[in-house]
Parts: structure tokens; sequence; C-alpha cells
């Protein structure tokens, strides 16, 4: 099978590789569509994302929609022609977080794309049959793909305990921001405001249900968000541009007694906050780490019209482009809000 590798910073080549054979419990995927993640471009263009570092040749990618071609032994609910979206982290089962439920914290996860571990730039894949989750007839491969964004969006909404008649404000609007506003939409928030400073990324946003948005390049967000909710505040915030000044308008814009929940990590890994008006506030602050049982109710929220997934893609790239692909993505982020590779099918 072809499979694409990282062999330096800003470098991607091609190698061929034995097709998997799934084992006991998996079931072998024909990869038809991956996206491109923020955390991809982070390790294409420094080599590192903290303590991970990449080690050439590494394949990136981690939001895989395909088809079942075989199953393993023993897997009983899937066959193949079955179209599925995988889930990229398997888990260990036995230690205290997945044995009480927040699989995602476990700390012996094998996670696609995340070194040492190889992503899924590739023709074919073996993975864990319990972690492919067949896809309704009227939801695509495409969208299957994007399930793994969708669900950190419902995570962090899950997290902030987003609920019909709040007011929320989503800073930033990457394709992160635009999943956390959709999620907060489905989950029955009526009024969703969207911030960034990047104008066409609004555009997306109004196109995709924002109830209105703010270009924090042109205006003061705390106080058109204090516009917008007349003086209250916001009841939820979900911060996912990772940027300083996002954090602290998040603490002013909010009413005392609001949930802050934090999703995009700032360069340097520090944020200064007003923390006495945060305590003032009596604030709570949250923070969204991937997600957990989050992948059946992401697939009917787009099954049932709830979310429109495609709408995020902005680029569709063939898999024999994926170095453009990587650096348009890298180039042009006032732009591309969400690219995505087409592998075959």
């Amino acid at each position: 099978m072809k499979v694409a590798v990282m062999e330096g910073i800003g470098r991607i080549g091609y190698t061929e590789r034995e097709i998997p054979k799934p084992k006991q419990g998996e079931v072998l995927v024909k990869l038809e569509y991956v996206g491109i993640c923020g955390s991809d471009l982070h390790y294409y263009e420094s080599g590192a994302i903290g303590d991970y570092v990449v080690k050439p040749p590494f394949v990136l990618g981690h939001e895989p929609g395909g088809v079942v071609v075989e199953a393993g032994e023993g897997v009983t609910h899937l066959k193949p022609g079955d179209r599925v979206a995988l889930e990229p982290g398997r888990t260990c089962g036995h230690c205290e977080f997945c044995r009480t439920g927040r699989y995602n914290l476990c700390p012996d996860v094998v996670f696609f794309a995340t070194p040492p571990v190889d992503g899924v730039f590739q023709e074919y894949v073996a993975h864990e049959a319990d972690l492919c989750f067949k896809l309704p007839e009227n939801v695509s491969t495409l969208e299957g793909a994007l399930i793994e964004p969708l669900a950190v969006g419902f995570h962090a909404a899950n997290q902030g305990g987003a609920r019909p008649g709040q007011t929320a404000v989503v800073m930033g609007a990457g394709c992160i921001g635009l999943v956390s506003m959709m999620a907060l939409r489905a989950r029955g928030v009526s009024r969703v405001y969207v911030v960034d400073v990047m104008e066409n990324r609004l555009e997306k946003a109004k196109e995709l249900g924002a109830s209105a948005v703010v270009n924090g390049a042109k205006q003061d967000p705390v106080q058109a968000v204090l516009d917008l909710t007349e003086g209250r505040g916001a009841d939820l915030v979900i911060e996912t541009a990772g940027a300083e000044a996002a954090a602290q308008q998040a603490v002013r814009l909010t009413k005392k007694g609001a949930v802050i929940v934090f999703v995009g990590y700032t360069k340097s890994g520090m944020v200064s906050l007003p923390m006495s008006l945060a305590l003032d506030k009596e604030l709570t602050f949250r923070t969204v780490f991937r997600y957990r049982h989050i992948y059946p109710m992401a697939i009917e929220a787009v099954a049932s019209g709830a979310v429109n997934l495609k709408g995020i893609v902005t680029n569709i790239f063939d898999f024999s482009d994926l170095q453009r692909a990587m650096d348009l993505s890298v180039r042009d982020k006032a732009n591309i809000v969400k690219s995505v590779v087409k592998i075959g099918g």
C-alpha cells in the first residue's frame, strides 16, 4: 500500500508498505478520507508538540473515514462493505481512568499520529473493531473522517454543561471552534456568538449557524458580547483559539457563575488570567482532552441533520498532493478552515 511519510520538517514523501492483516478483534479498513488536523500541521512545521517529538519517517493523520474490507476473528458487528468512522485512540482498558469511563485520560493510550505511533495518511489500516463506528446510509466517509474533530466539539459542549436557554460564546472560528459552535446548537443552545480576527472564518461561522459574529481585530469582543447580551454577559464560553488575549477576554465577557471551557493550546503553554475578576464572578473553569463516549452521539447529530459537517470543509486534496495540502494549510489559515485528503474510494 502507498504510505505518505514525513521525512523531515516541512517534507512529505511516499513509500510502500505491506497491507496489514487484522488481528483478533480488529478490522482492516480501506481509507477514503483523512482530515488534516492542527496537530498534524504543528508536527509538520516544528517536528514536535511538547514532549512528543517526530522521528522520521513518520506518518501523520488521525481523522479517518473508510470502508471495512476484512473482519478479524471474533468481530461480529462489522462486515466487509461497512463504512466507518475510526476513533483513533486505543486505551489499556485496565487503569483507573478506563475503569471509571474516563478512558481519554488513560496514560497508556496509543493514538494515531502521536509519536512514536504512526498515523493514517495511508491506504489501509488495521484497527480495533470496537473503535470503528458504522456510518448510517446518509453519512458519507468524508463526514466520517470529520467525526473526530466534531467529537472534540461535543466533548467541550458537554464539559460546559451546554443546555437550552443559555447564551454561549466560542472564541476562535477555526475547525474546532466551528464544530464547537455546531455542537452547542445541537445541544439546544440557541444563542451562540463566535469571535475571531479572520473575516473569512467568521463568514463560515455565520454560514454554519452562528447567531452573530465578532471580529476581534475591528472591535472589542468584551464590549461586543455585552452589547449582544444587553449587559448580562455569556453563560458559557468555549475557548478554542489558544490565545492568551482570548482567554482573558473570556473571563471578562462572562456573567457571574458562568463556565469557561478551555480547548485551545497556547504556543507557550502558559496563560495569565485576571484571577481577581474570575474569583469575584465565581467562574468555573473546565478543560478538554480529546473526548470520550462521543462518536455515536456525533454520528447521530450528523445523520439527523443537526450538524452540517460537510460545511466546515474548504479544501479537498488528492493523496498524491499531500505536500501541497500541508503547505497551503500552514500558509493560508485565513482562507483554509479545514482541509481533507482523499485517499481513495
